[in-house]
This record gives C-alpha cells, sequence and structure tokens, in this order.
C-alpha cells in the first residue's frame, strides 16, 4: 500500500493513534529513567542529556524499523535449558527456559535496571557520603559520558520491545515511522518538565525508582516467558502516583497557610511533614 492509500485509509489512522497511545505507554519508563539519571549531571548539562538520550532511542527505533526482518528473527529460541512450569489456564506453561534473543536481551536490561534503580535508592536513603554517584547532599558526580552510556543501553532494551509491540500492531512499516517519530517528539516535549517536577519533588523520586525497580522485574519475568499484563503495572504506579500528588497539594497548602500566619503574626511555627 503507498503512502497516499495510507493517507485515505481510515483503518490507518486508527492504527497510527492506537499505536501513538500504546508507544506512550510503553515509553513512559525510558522517560523516567532519562529523567532521574540526567537530574544527576550539572545542571547546565541537564536538558542536553535528555534532548540527547531521547534522540538516541529515536535513531535507535528508527534504526530497528529498517531491519525488522532480522528484528522479528530474535523471536525465535536460540537455546532451550529444559526447564518449564506447570501448565497455566490455557495451557500455555507459568514459564520456560526456551530463550530467545529477545528474552535474553529484556533478561539483561531487567538485571541493569534492578541494579542501577537499588543503587540509585540506596544513595537516597544513605546519609552518608558514598564517593560514588552521589554525596550526601544529593550533588551530581556522575559523568556526562556515563549518563549517555547508560541511557543508550536502556534504550536499546526498551527499543527492541517497542518496535516488536509495534509489529504485533500493524504490519505497515510506515505507520510505524509515523508512529516512532511522534511519540519520541511528544516524549522531548514532556522530558523537562517531568525532570523539573521530580528534581523540585523529592517524595516523587523514591516513587519513581520503585517504578524502576519493578519494571526491571517485569523485564526478568518476560524473559523467562512469564508475561504480565503492563497494565496492572501502570494503574498500581498510577494510583500511587495520585496518592503522592494528594500529599504534595496538602504540604502546599500547609505551607501557604503557615506562611500566611507568620507574616501576621510576626512568629515562626513549626508544624510536623505529613
Amino acid at each position: 500500500m503507498d503512502i497516499m492509500a495510507l493517507l485515505s485509509d481510515p483503518a490507518a489512522w486508527v492504527a497510527l493513534a492506537t499505536l501513538v497511545v500504546l508507544e506512550i505507554v510503553l515509553g513512559i519508563d525510558n522517560l523516567v529513567f532519562i529523567a532521574i539519571l540526567s537530574n544527576k549531571l550539572p545542571a547546565q548539562q541537564q536538558a542536553k542529556a535528555r534532548r540527547l538520550g531521547l534522540l538516541l532511542a529515536l535513531v535507535l527505533r528508527l534504526g530497528l524499523l529498517t531491519l525488522i526482518g532480522w528484528l522479528v528473527t530474535l523471536q525465535a529460541p536460540l537455546f532451550d535449558l529444559g526447564i518449564a512450569g506447570s501448565p497455566g489456564p490455557h495451557g500455555e506453561p507459568t514459564f520456560e527456559t526456551a530463550f530467545s534473543g529477545r528474552d535474553l536481551i529484556l533478561l539483561a536490561g531487567g538485571l541493569f535496571l534492578l541494579w542501577k534503580a537499588t543503587k540509585e535508592i540506596h544513595h537516597t536513603i544513605d546519609p552518608e557520603p558514598s564517593g560514588e554517584m552521589l554525596d550526601h547532599k544529593g550533588h551530581a558526580v556522575l559523568g556526562f559520558g556515563a549518563a549517555i552510556l547508560q541511557i543508550i543501553a536502556l534504550d536499546v532494551v526498551f527499543s527492541v520491545d517497542s518496535i516488536l509491540t509495534a509489529v504485533g500492531m500493524t504490519d505497515q512499516v510506515p505507520i510505524m515511522y509515523a508512529a516512532v517519530v511522534i511519540t519520541v517528539g511528544l516524549m522531548l516535549f514532556a522530558a523537562d518538565p517531568l525532570a523539573r517536577f521530580i528534581d523540585h519533588n523529592p517524595g516523587l523520586v523514591m516513587l519513581a525508582l520503585a517504578f524502576l525497580v519493578m519494571i526491571g522485574l517485569v523485564l526478568l519475568a518476560d524473559g523467562f516467558g512469564v508475561h504480565i499484563p503492563k497494565g496492572y503495572i501502570y494503574v498500581a504506579m498510577g494510583f500511587s502516583l495520585g496518592v503522592e500528588l494528594l500529599n504534595i497539594v496538602g504540604r502546599r497548602r500547609r505551607e501557604a497557610r503557615l506562611a500566611s500566619t507568620e507574616s501576621k503574626t510576626g512568629e515562626t511555627i513549626h508544624v510536623p511533614q505529613a
């Protein structure tokens, strides 16, 4: 089907809209990782790292689309350890050890994400200087090159998963190209506000890191053939985010009320934080 026929086909527009929404959902974890990692850099490098990280994600996705025939072969098993779980409700094994190229990429990405998020959680709760990525005040000591390399590592994992999902949604490569470009464009637009919001609300950092731990576990499970619907993960994290946003609103209203009271009385009032 040529481009003009696609543009005049309502089904193609529906497929594009559906794929963009799906790609945005799948890209949230990538965007959160880039936001957290870029916030560890000096202020003048943060926006550059976010833009470069997302542009690399775009290049990787478009590159994988040009190799789509090879990419599909990543789903073919490379080796099998011969271990499988008991049959599930539809007769499929609950887990398996027939590993494909995609499975190995997901396993590596899951392990990396678990290591990275756990390390960041440790630095967040440890009051003593570590001499590694963060000092005791949370100031950045991460190099720009190291940050970009870590972003590229996760970009590869998320790009493979994203493109294979797109292949399952439509067989029209132009629609996939358009969906990828639109999605990354929206992520570029949202990256800076998201990073600033996370930076200005420290409580969200721990929530975002917990989200990355969960995504790492989901990647590992998927690598072993245990397919956990990501909708459950995003609903749970959305609920947690809603609770934290209510806490943020409550804290800000208390702070505004206290500031107003102090300006009237000239006294300093201390109220425990919620």
